[in-house]
């Protein structure tokens, strides 16, 4: 079995989809109908010389999506369609595009929700007020019990569980200031402070989650041709409803990435695709189970190499 896997923020490149924009038709016309959902020429930053603008939230988090996209499109050129895959699955944002992918949202729609998101999530929290680390060699548990001895009354939470060794904390700036200092003591190999705007996935998000709340009230939800593993419970979903509801708990909820991909493992998945910008997910997967072969797709040759893969 295979799953179909979408990247979240910090995998954006500049340049990222062009050579495919340029070898297939369908892979443009994505960017373009981007471009005209969000009234403005969102490709020409993509494909620019400003690496900060495009790493700007509410640029990024489209962006991101449109790229993984227009890889979809091309490997329909090539006759491979999202059902080859038996989940779909995406990082934070990327919860979004394996929706749009599976036929939830359409482009457009998903392009919207993605620019109110990553709005509502910068504006969330003022500047300088929250802040994220990386924790590198601490289990969950132990994870999670930093976070909760440095909040002190603070916000200090576990945001994303990335894989058995890597979790992300999230929260106040001198909570987490507090927890790196303390996950040092506890024995992480590595604790540093994440260069993001903003404190992702904890409850100071909570603001953002009450405009996702409105926005996705507002948008037509059909349901996935493929069953999706959502974030916030790391298992397959399938109903638009319950898929709304977990899309809102996601802003402040948790990332279970780790959770996810053992779901899907232990649900018979033996190979994971990586559709999009660069390979954070593969190597994240490798660490969770060895035992899962990961493909990323990007480029052109990627699209045929992979196309050809499953019709050998």
């Amino acid at each position: 079995m295979r799953a179909l896997v979408f990247p979240g923020q910090g995998a954006q490149t500049l340049g990222m989809g062009r050579d495919l924009a340029q070898s297939y038709s369908s892979a443009l016309a994505v960017f373009d109908e981007v471009d005209d959902a969000l009234g403005e020429k969102l490709s020409d930053l993509i494909w620019g010389e400003d690496l900060d603008a495009l790493t700007l939230t509410q640029n990024a988090q489209p962006a991101l999506m449109a790229t993984s996209l227009a890889v979809m499109a091309a490997l329909k050129d090539e006759g491979v369609e999202v059902d080859v895959a038996s989940f779909v699955a995406g990082h934070s944002l990327g919860e979004y595009t394996a929706l749009a992918a599976a036929g939830t949202f359409t482009l457009a729609d998903t392009a919207r929700l993605l620019r109110k998101r990553g709005e509502a999530m910068q504006a969330a929290v003022p500047v300088g007020q929250g802040a994220m680390a990386a924790i590198l060699g601490l289990d969950f548990e132990t994870a999670t019990a930093v976070a909760q001895e440095a909040a002190q009354g603070d916000v200090c939470q576990v945001a994303n569980q990335n894989d058995p060794s890597q979790n992300v904390l999230s929260g106040d700036k001198a909570a987490v200031e507090r927890a790196i200092e303390l996950a040092k003591e506890t024995g992480a190999k590595r604790a540093l402070p994440l260069p993001v705007s903003a404190p992702f996935h904890c409850a100071l998000m909570q603001p953002a989650a009450d405009v996702m709340a409105e926005a996705l009230s507002a948008v037509d939800m059909k349901a996935p041709r493929v069953p999706v593993v959502a974030n916030v419970v790391a298992e397959a979903v399938e109903d638009p409803a319950v898929i709304r509801d977990l899309l809102v708990k996601q802003v402040t909820g948790q990332v279970r990435w780790s959770a996810s991909v053992a779901w899907m493992a232990a649900n018979g998945v033996t190979e994971i695709w990586e559709v999009g910008a660069g390979k954070a997910l593969s190597g994240m997967i490798r660490r969770i189970n060895r035992d899962v072969a990961t493909r990323a797709v990007s480029s052109p040759d990627d699209v045929k190499a992979a196309a050809s893969a499953l019709n050998s």
